[in-house]
C-alpha cells in the first residue's frame, strides 16, 4: 500500500512538473512571469506578505540589489543547518545572507543510494521544481537523483527529495514554516530572473578536524566520497563561489577551478 501511494505521489509530481514546464514556456517572455505564476497560490502570497519587506532590508544590508540576484544553498546534516548565500547577478562572490535550522532529520551520514533508505542525499544539486501547494506548507524539489546518484545507486534510487516546511521528514530537508516562507520567497525571486538555485549537501562542515573524524569510518567508499566533497567545500570557503563540478563515468565528482 505504501509503495502504491508513493507511486501515485510520484506520478502526480511528474504531472505537475510537466504542467509547470508548459506554463513556463508559455509565459517565459513576460516580465515577472514565474513570480506571478507562484504568487497566485495562497501560501506563496502569504509568504510574500509576511517576509518580503524584511528580506529586502536584509538584502540591502548585505549589499544585494533585489532586482536580480542568485541564490546558493549549503546544507550540513550533522550540524542541522542550512545556509543561504546570495550575490548580485554578475558578481564574483556570494555573501552569507542567513543560516536556518533544519528541524528534523532521518538516516545517517553518507549519500543516498536507494529508494526507501531514509537517507538525505549528499552532493551537488539544483532546485528543479517549486511546489506552492505542498502538504508541508511550501516545497522546493532538488534534482535528486543526479548523474552521480544514478551511477552509484544500489537499487532504484528513489526521488522526490524536497526542502519543505512542517518539520517532518523521511529523507528530505525540513524547516519550520516561517523559515521556509523566507527561503521560498528568495528562491522565487532568483528563479523569476531565470537564475538557477544551487544546493550543496554535506555530511557536516568539512573542516580538516571533521574529515579526520569521518575518515575513521570503516566504509572506504564513503571516505573517498567525502574527500571529494571536501575539495568543493574548501574551494567555496576560500573563493565564495562554486568550482566547476563534473561527474565522470564511474559516478565520481570531479572538482575543478
Amino acid at each position: 500500500m505504501k509503495r502504491l501511494k508513493n507511486t501515485i505521489n510520484s506520478k502526480v509530481i511528474k504531472l505537475l512538473l510537466l504542467v509547470s514546464l508548459i506554463l513556463g514556456l508559455s509565459f517565459q517572455n513576460e516580465p515577472d512571469a514565474f513570480k506571478n505564476s507562484q504568487i497566485k497560490y495562497k501560501n506563496v502570497k502569504t509568504a510574500y506578505a509576511n517576509k518580503w519587506e524584511n528580506l529586502q532590508k536584509l538584502l540591502k544590508e548585505k549589499g544585494i540589489e533585489n532586482k536580480n540576484f542568485e541564490i546558493h544553498l549549503r546544507s550540513f546534516k550533522s550540524e542541522k543547518q542550512l545556509e543561504i548565500w546570495c550575490r548580485n547577478k554578475g558578481d564574483a562572490k556570494f555573501v552569507l545572507l542567513k543560516t536556518m535550522d533544519i528541524c528534523a532529520s532521518s538516516g545517517g551520514l553518507g549519500p543516498k543510494r536507494k529508494e526507501g533508505d531514509g537517507q538525505v542525499p549528499e552532493g551537488f544539486y539544483e532546485v528543479s521544481w517549486f511546489n506552492p501547494m505542498s502538504d508541508y506548507h511550501l516545497g522546493l524539489k532538488i534534482n535528486y537523483p543526479n548523474a552521480s546518484d544514478r551511477i552509484n545507486a544500489t537499487g532504484r534510487p528513489g526521488g522526490d527529495i524536497m526542502i519543505h516546511g512542517n518539520c517532518v521528514t523521511i529523507g528530505c530537508i525540513p524547516l519550520q514554516d516561517s523559515p521556509i516562507e523566507e527561503l521560498y520567497v528568495l528562491c522565487v525571486e532568483a528563479k523569476n530572473k531565470k537564475n538557477d538555485v544551487g544546493v550543496s549537501i554535506f555530511p557536516c562542515r568539512l573542516t580538516k578536524q571533521n574529515l579526520d573524524v569521518l575518515s575513521k569510518s570503516p566504509n572506504a567508499e564513503k571516505i573517498k566520497f567525502w574527500t571529494t566533497l571536501k575539495t568543493a567545500y574548501d574551494y567555496f570557503e576560500t573563493n565564495k563561489t562554486l568550482p566547476k563540478i563534473k561527474v565522470n563515468k564511474n559516478g565520481d565528482y570531479e572538482v575543478g577551478s
